[in-house]
């Protein structure tokens, strides 16, 4: 009896049911539900009347509002100019600081830490430094400007301030265009600029006719970035020096889409006016892509 009572206990006895597992689609979490299209079409459906009411009762409204406005117009006007003359300025002077950076035989390294140093400094800073040296009442810069007869004044002047704004913003940038620029001339190779130095060419005319066609992608690309970086970067340095002034000579506008919405509470002309600068820097980075990367050789 005690025999079969422990072999009763020691037999091992049916195994419990597990419990269900509960089915979950592929690659989703229990509890989570998923909707599933057949057609792409569906949901575009589904949000066109939203999409509609928006675009025939705020944007186009807004838009049309803005490009009638004169003081809009001369902020994309300033926007493009502002722009352009901040590519041209960053790109000519870093690419000639690069040239320029082989020849230095003594402190090489020293020579690039200073040419690097803007990038460290922020945005807002780089404009407060360039406000004060600057200033027509304290700043060095602006005495030793009036020691050569020079009337500057970017407080009362427009152009004195446009000025102003476009030297601190390129001053900040090139250090971003110096890094690239020196790192497509030292894919340059050795072999071929020796060959042209042993032909009698010189170092501008080895640089013009080798080295410059072959860094022509990495020009294209800072082009295309320096347009990004002047469009909507560069709000800090406008804040920090001028404000937008004087008399909106440097309105440019990111720093018009931050007073309209964020100072004068006009959320949906600052909304307009967004989606207008997206589709102005869109435009442009296509007209680069259409006019000047056709003579980018991509084969050197």
């Amino acid at each position: 009896m005690q025999a079969s009572t422990s072999l009763s206990t020691t037999l091992p006895g049916p195994a419990p049911l597990a419990a269900p597992r509960r089915r979950t689609p592929a690659g989703g979490t229990a509890g989570l539900k998923r909707a599933h299209y057949r057609e792409a079409r569906l949901p575009l459906l589904l949000l066109l009347p939203q999409l509609l009411v928006l675009l025939l009762f705020f944007f186009i409204p807004a838009i049309r509002a803005l490009l009638a406005s004169p003081e809009y117009r001369s902020s994309v006007w300033i926007t493009v100019w502002f722009t352009l003359a901040q590519n041209a300025i960053t790109l000519v002077i870093a690419l000639v600081l690069a040239f320029a950076t082989d020849r230095v035989v003594r402190g090489r390294g020293l020579y690039r830490s200073v040419i690097l140093l803007p990038y460290a400094i922020a945005p807002v800073i780089a404009g407060i430094l360039w406000a004060f040296l600057f200033n027509p009442s304290v700043g060095p810069v602006a005495f030793f400007l009036k020691g050569l007869g020079i009337a500057w004044d970017p407080i009362r002047n427009g152009l004195d301030a446009f000025l102003l704004v476009t030297f601190a913003a390129s001053w900040k940038h090139i250090c971003y265009d110096y890094i690239f620029l020196v790192a497509a001339l030292l894919a340059v190779p050795p072999s071929l600029l020796e060959a042209a130095a042993v032909d009698g060419a010189g170092p501008l005319l080895r640089f013009r006719r080798i080295a410059l066609p072959m860094i022509g992608p990495t020009i294209f690309f800072l082009l295309a970035m320096n347009f990004v970086y002047g469009f909507f970067e560069t709000f800090a340095i406008v804040d920090a020096v001028t404000k937008g002034g004087p008399g909106g000579a440097t309105m440019i506008l990111v720093y018009k889409v931050y007073l309209d919405g964020f100072v004068h509470i006009n959320l949906g002309s600052s909304a307009a006016q967004s989606v207008l600068m997206m589709i102005f820097a869109l435009v442009l980075t296509l007209i680069q892509f259409r006019y000047i990367e056709r003579n980018v050789n991509y084969d050197v």
